[in-house]
C-alpha cells in the first residue's frame, strides 16, 4: 500500500479548517496501522540514533489540537521506544509571573531542542495566537498593553511576523520543523469529554473549564485556520491530520516525522584515521586477553 501522508496533510496555500477531514478515508485497515506503527517506530528509534551520533541539527515537533484530541496519548504511542536522552517533551501550561515578565516567546525558546535532539512541544508559542487571540485578556498579563482594545488587527500582525521571524532564525541554525494540527471534530470530542465522565480512571482528565472552552469552538476554530495559513512554510510546515481516529493519527504522525528525519541528510561520524587506529589497538589488546 503507497502511503504518503507528508504530502496529503500538508498545507500548502491556504486551508479551510472547515473542509479539512477529521476522519480517515483511505484504505488502510486499524491492525494494519497498529503493525504499521509497531514497524515505524524500529525506523524512528535508528533514526533519532543517527540525528544524536551526527550531531549538527535537532528536530521540533510542535503538536497542537483542542482538548481531548489525543496529543498525550499521540506522544505516549510515537516516541515511547526511543532513547530518552535524545528526546525531550515539553507542555507548556498558562505562563508563570516569571515568563510572563519576558517576550512571549522567550519561553520557548529556552526549552529548544539541544543539536542532536528531538524536542516535542505539547501546546506551544502558538498558544499566543491560539488561546490569547479568542481570550485577548490573557495578554494583559504581560503589562505591556492597558485595555483589550489594544489587540487590534496590526497587533495580531506582528505576532504571526514574530512567529514566522522565530522559526525561520530556528531553520536557518539548523532546527527542523514540523507542526503538527491533530484534527478532530467537535462530535468526537463530546464522545471522548463524556468518555472521561463516565470511566472513572479517566475522571482526572476531564475539568469543568473544557465545557466553557467547547461553547468557543467556532472561534478556536477560525484561530487555528489563521495561524495555521499565516505560518505554514517550507521551513516549518503544518500538517492537518485527522484525528478522530487515534490509531491513524498516530501512524501519520510518526511517517511524517520519519519523513522529516529522512530529509536530514543525517550521517553518523566517521572516525580520523588516528582514532580509528587506536580502535584497532583496542580491539587487539581485548582480544589478547
Amino acid at each position: 500500500m503507497d502511503l504518503d501522508f507528508s504530502h496529503d496533510y500538508i498545507v500548502k496555500g491556504k486551508i479551510e479548517i472547515g473542509k479539512a477531514d477529521t476522519e480517515y478515508k483511505g484504505k488502510l485497515t486499524k491492525s494494519d496501522g497498529k503493525e504499521l506503527l509497531a514497524n515505524e517506530k524500529s525506523k524512528l528509534y535508528e533514526l533519532q540514533e543517527k540525528l544524536y551520533a551526527d550531531g549538527s541539527q535537532s528536530l521540533l515537533v510542535v503538536l497542537q489540537a483542542m482538548d481531548a484530541a489525543g496529543k498525550d496519548s499521540l506522544i505516549e504511542h510515537v516516541f515511547g521506544g526511543v532513547n530518552p536522552q535524545g528526546c525531550e517533551v515539553h507542555s507548556f501550561k498558562s505562563p508563570s509571573s516569571k515568563e510572563y515578565s519576558h517576550d512571549f516567546l522567550w519561553r520557548h525558546y529556552i526549552a529548544l531542542p539541544e543539536k542532536g535532539k528531538i524536542g516535542i512541544f505539547n501546546r506551544s508559542h502558538y498558544e499566543s495566537v491560539l488561546v490569547c487571540k479568542v481570550h485577548p485578556e490573557y495578554n494583559l498579563n504581560e503589562k505591556v498593553w492597558n485595555t483589550v482594545s489594544d489587540f487590534d488587527e496590526k497587533f495580531w500582525e506582528e505576532r504571526y511576523e514574530s512567529i514566522r521571524n522565530f522559526e525561520r532564525h530556528l531553520a536557518q541554525n539548523g532546527t527542523r520543523i514540523i507542526k503538527i494540527f491533530l484534527n478532530v471534530s467537535k462530535k468526537e470530542q463530546k464522545k471522548r469529554f463524556l468518555d472521561r465522565i463516565n470511566e472513572p480512571e479517566k475522571n482526572w482528565k476531564f475539568a469543568m473549564g473544557d465545557i466553557e472552552e467547547r461553547k468557543l469552538w467556532d472561534e478556536y476554530m477560525e484561530a487555528y485556520e489563521r495561524a495555521i495559513n499565516e505560518t505554514s512554510k517550507d521551513h516549518a510546515p503544518w500538517f492537518v491530520i485527522p484525528a478522530d481516529d487515534k490509531w491513524f493519527a498516530r501512524v501519520a504522525a510518526i511517517q511524517i516525522i520519519i519523513d522529516a528525519l529522512e530529509n536530514m541528510n543525517l550521517k553518523f561520524p566517521k572516525l580520523a584515521k588516528e582514532e580509528q587506529q587506536k580502535l584497532d589497538d583496542a580491539e587487539s589488546q581485548l582480544e589478547n586477553e
